[in-house]
């Protein structure tokens, strides 16, 4: 097993920045109050920095991730400019609520001392008010101490002399609010140019900007997380499927090894990945950068601003061209381009073909897609393993078992959205690992087993899907259509999942999936599917591409996204030389395109 501070040391010499500073107190005017952003805080310790759902929640948090063992307090000064008596109210929720005690408990510490609340047992994201403290020192130390180990989360504390003062719950007023209490958000915005931004630094994100600055384009690469890969990070875990096409000299780059899903062998393809990353001179990456919001009008984006998780900056990036890579399709939204979500019926694009018909699209349009995953593992230790009970666990997992996780642990229901609840989503999951767990270790063959890595950001599969000129779909890959603006080739098989709980099984968080082969072994994904049709300088790569349901069965995986990237990324290049959209270099100038992607 690879230790994370092997990783880290190992990182450190590649070049890779693990480590990051910032200020975490905000104030107002008259000094008579103060706001603790909690992923500001100076030692995060054992509480994870959670930035994934940034834009459905309008903020980020702090989660106490111990796999069951309470984790080390995260710690700040807090600067008070102005003594006297505090109210304080904590930013959280009770991730799991029900009949049992919170499974996300924390304590707050000020000065050392315990406020008399318990935090995190409130359904709900909210504020919890704690009570009063006397404030006597311009520095106070303040810690989050987390009581259980399982998933406790905060987002902030706020310190206020006035008694009247309760800060707002509802999403719009509260994101406004945090950002007034924010010097530097409240800064005029720092404006940057480049060639073409790209939202994104999945394995198509990463795959766009090389292509781009292959052709000499200063690239901007912007991305949630604190390192690339998305799925394929060492914080998903999922290894690259697909094959590499004429993108093999940068997928290689960038992509993983066959590994088991959820093997921390992920670190190792991490490291090669950041490191050819980082020697790409042309190409600036924004990491803990989240894009909230685009300057479009007219059907073309003017700009786009992010925000800075660990400082609470924003930023104005301006382009000739943006290309769309974060998945859930993000900036297109922000943009205005037009988008769809769901199963199709069959009548649309004749995709229910005999078998399994009503599993490839039902009779009628729904909302179910292809669900997200949560991968964790465990090993053999030396003494049977010690695990609290999680009562609160076995509603969802029952009385199943199992060593680890794969591909098939998978979530999707038809009354949840994938981008709307998918913090739902993940604790869904959080409760169906951590009750399997429990249940497998109380067998004989399993007691020594210990739980050794649980992931806590989703891999998604399917979500919204960007509308272009052109709609790929499942019946363009069985029938190998070969269209004359291909630019990605795949053999991969349609691949659609669906849930086992639609066949019976008591377990919704497991699934199954189906297959069928194209006609010709091969099939191949036009360039009008790659840029959007109704925002003129919007291109896309990865699994929000334009296609139906079915349609993106089997190109969804990462090699395959990762051609698709390659080519925006050429087409981005064409764009600057020619100066025309993306568009009309697809239909002016498609030769010279297929000639850089190599098909």
């Amino acid at each position: 097993m690879i230790k994370r501070r092997d990783f880290i040391k190992a990182s450190a010499a590649a070049g890779i920045s693990l480590n990051f500073s910032s200020y975490a107190s905000f104030g107002d005017s008259d000094n008579s109050s103060l706001l603790l952003e909690a992923v500001h805080f100076e030692k995060t310790n054992g509480w994870e920095i959670d930035t994934q759902f940034h834009n459905t929640l309008g903020f980020s948090y702090l989660l106490a991730h111990g796999l069951g063992r309470p984790v080390k307090n995260a710690q700040t000064k807090a600067r008070f400019e102005k003594a006297g008596l505090y109210n304080v109210w904590v930013h959280t929720k009770d991730w799991c609520p029900g009949d049992w005690d919170a499974p996300g408990r924390f304590k707050l510490k000020v000065g050392g001392e315990y406020l008399n609340e318990t935090f995190g047992i409130k359904p709900g994201w909210k504020w919890h008010y704690g009570g009063k403290v006397e404030v006597n020192q311009s520095e106070v130390q303040i810690e989050l101490e987390d009581l259980t180990g399982f998933e406790g989360r905060c987002s902030a504390v706020y310190f206020t002399q006035d008694d009247r003062e309760a800060p707002p719950n509802d999403k719009q007023k509260l994101v406004s609010w945090r950002l007034a209490k924010n010097p530097e958000s409240s800064k005029v915005p720092e404006k940057m140019n480049f060639d073409v931004v790209i939202t994104g630094g999945g394995i198509s994100g990463c795959a766009a900007a090389l292509a781009a600055e292959s052709q000499g384009l200063k690239v901007a690469l912007i991305h949630n997380r604190p390192a690339l890969g998305g799925n394929a990070s060492a914080e998903i875990r999922v290894h690259t499927l697909g094959i590499l096409g004429g993108a093999e000299d940068i997928l290689k780059k960038i992509n993983t090894e066959h590994y088991p899903n959820g093997s921390d062998k992920a670190f190792y393809d991490e490291q090669k990945r950041t490191k050819n990353m980082n020697e790409a001179d042309g190409i600036s990456q924004f990491l803990m950068h989240t894009v909230i919001s685009a300057d479009a009008a007219v059907g073309q984006i003017k700009s786009i601003q992010t925000y800075e998780h660990l400082t609470g900056r924003r930023t104005v990036f301006k382009a000739a061209n943006f290309i769309d890579c974060t998945g859930d399709g993000w900036l297109g939204r922000l943009a205005g381009a037009d988008f769809t979500y769901g199963r199709e019926p069959e009548s649309k694009y004749n995709e229910g073909w005999e078998k399994h018909g009503d599993l490839w699209c039902p009779e009628k349009a729904d909302n179910r897609v292809m669900g997200a995953s949560v991968l964790w593992n465990t090993e053999i230790g030396e003494e049977n393993a010690r695990f609290p009970e999680v009562p609160w666990a076995k509603p969802v997992a029952k009385d199943h078992t199992s060593a680890a996780g794969e591909w098939y642990w998978e979530y999707s229901h038809n009354s949840l959205n994938q981008i709307d609840d998918a913090e739902q989503i993940r604790d869904h999951f959080f409760r169906a690992i951590y009750g399997t767990y429990s249940n497998t270790i109380k067998q004989d063959k399993h007691k020594k087993r210990r739980l050794t890595w649980v992931g806590y950001n989703a891999g998604k599969r399917e979500s919204i899907r960007l509308t272009g000129d052109y709609v790929y779909t499942g019946e363009d890959a069985a029938e190998s259509v070969e269209f004359e603006d291909a630019v990605v080739v795949e053999k991969r098989s349609i691949d659609i999942h669906y849930q086992r709980s639609l066949k019976g099984s008591p377990y919704d968080f497991l699934s199954e999936a189906i297959f069928r082969k194209a006609k010709n072994k091969f099939y191949y994904i036009p360039f009008r599917s790659l840029y959007s049709h109704n925002v003129k300088n919007l291109m896309m790569a990865g699994r929000c591409f334009s296609c139906s349901h079915v349609g993106l069965g089997g190109p969804r995986v990462m090699n395959t996204c990762g051609q698709m990237g390659a080519a925006v990324g050429f087409a981005a290049a064409l764009s600057r030389k020619y100066n025309k959209t993306a568009r009309k270099v697809g239909r002016e100038h498609i030769g010279e395109l297929l000639k850089l992607c190599r098909i």
